[in-house]
């Protein structure tokens, strides 16, 4: 189950889980203009863990979920160069 929510300065996705037991805790994905952010409370630590992801990481995670094993670069192509 997921929900979605649109603050002020970013659309916020949070994840739980419903798998078999044991369960994770709720995971909370903030989108900003800037970055992405990943937040997860770890009951062993009883903090917030929280991961930053920039633009160029986020498009390179999306792209290794459908890849093989190997080593990758993404090439970006300007939307320019396409036109004569």
């Amino acid at each position: 189950m997921f929900t979605i929510e649109h603050d002020f300065d970013a659309t916020v996705i949070t994840l739980v889980d419903e798998g078999a037991a044991p369960l994770e805790e709720d995971l909370t994905i903030s989108a900003f203009e800037e970055c992405v952010t990943l937040e997860q409370y770890d009951p062993h630590t009883d903090s917030v863990q929280k991961i930053t992801l920039s633009d160029t990481q986020l498009r390179d995670l999306a792209a290794a979920l459908d890849l093989p094993e190997g080593i990758y670069r993404i090439r970006v192509i300007p939307a320019d160069s396409n036109k004569t």
